[in-house]
């Protein structure tokens, strides 16, 4: 069922993709971006560009973040690991350990 949502999901969204292209088609702006001025650029363009480059951005900062979400477990599993090394416990006997009195009687 979840597939098919995801589907209809994706669906929706070229369907208004296609819709914003169709009807803002002939519309043009001036982009200003500070260095440089760009005139006459078409709408979707704009639309879609800044999409592409915000999901970039995004893409980059969560990057970023799981690196460091990362590198913080695998320090925590390190000082973890240390700890357990030093830790001994002495009520530990090994349960495959063979009797003397069984391995006669073999």
């Amino acid at each position: 069922m979840s597939r098919i949502a995801g589907a209809a999901g994706v669906l929706a969204v070229l369907a208004l993709v296609m819709l914003f292209a169709r009807w803002n088609g002939g519309e043009f702006v001036t982009l200003n971006l500070g260095f440089r001025t760009f005139y006459r650029v078409p709408i979707t363009f704009v639309a879609f560009g800044s999409l592409i480059l915000g999901m970039l951005v995004m893409l980059l900062a969560g990057l970023h973040a799981d690196l460091r979400v990362r590198r913080f477990l695998r320090e925590r599993l390190e000082e973890e690991d240390r700890a357990e090394r030093q830790r001994v416990d002495r009520a530990q006997r090994d349960l495959f350990q063979s009797d003397p009195i069984d391995r006669e009687t073999r």
